[in-house]
């Protein structure tokens, strides 16, 4: 994990604090996106997720125009249970504070922001970030070769750092096949686990190994054994 890239998510509808922000952000951080309200901040979100891609923290105000932060955090959160956040207000005001609290948020900053607080808070997060991610494979990361690894949390398979795109019935093969791993899985199985359903035609089964296997050619881990079934060393 000591190449995994930090990504973060601004969302701040005034200029002048976005640009301070992303200025201090794109220091610390490997990448920034940018969201000037809500709305624009949750359907990025949700992009992203949708396409395996995740950040690793998300900045926000709270005042903003078309949907307020707290509210924002509270849509991610039904999709993102463990997104984290860090809030930007303007506003000293315990009633927003108090709402924050059990939404994953890692800190505040106050407007006028102080440059001294932004990058002291912003080192921490990233150290805390990188800490978590070094110790996640042995809980999370299954090691599948020298080439790919699956995230067990995101249900995401990955080459290196990028993830590789699978459809349901794609990512349902890896699934079975990872969760008895060393062990040959049998048509039959597969048939059950991924269709529910034995009568599923033998060619229907091989069309979705062999997409997975095209997709993972260049250092395939899942192995055929003529007669008997597949199976991940």
């Amino acid at each position: 994990m000591s190449n995994y890239k930090t990504r973060v998510l601004l969302v701040e509808d005034e200029e002048d604090a976005r640009e301070i922000l992303e200025f201090y952000l794109a220091t610390i951080f490997d990448e920034v996106e940018i969201a000037t309200n809500g709305e624009e901040g949750y359907t990025l979100c949700l992009t992203h997720q949708q396409q395996n891609k995740f950040f690793d923290v998300i900045i926000t105000d709270i005042k903003m125009p078309k949907k307020d932060g707290l509210t924002m955090i509270e849509e991610i959160t039904q999709i993102l249970p463990d997104q984290k956040y860090i809030i930007v207000s303007a506003y000293k005001d315990e009633e927003y504070l108090f709402k924050s609290i059990g939404l994953n948020v890692m800190g505040y900053f106050v407007k006028p922001l102080a440059v001294d607080n932004i990058m002291d808070m912003l080192k921490k997060v990233k150290e805390k970030i990188l800490l978590t991610k070094k110790e996640a494979p042995d809980k999370n990361i299954i090691s599948l070769n020298k080439t790919y690894t699956y995230d067990v949390d995101k249900k995401t398979l990955f080459k290196g750092d990028i993830s590789v795109k699978l459809s349901l019935k794609e990512l349902s093969l890896v699934q079975v096949l990872i969760s008895n791993l060393g062990t040959i899985v049998t048509k039959e199985m597969l048939k059950e686990k991924i269709w529910d359903d034995l009568n599923t035609s033998d060619a229907t089964m091989r069309t979705i190994i062999k997409r997975v296997k095209d997709k993972v050619s260049d250092d395939d881990f899942i192995i055929s054994r003529k007669g008997y079934g597949y199976l991940i060393e």
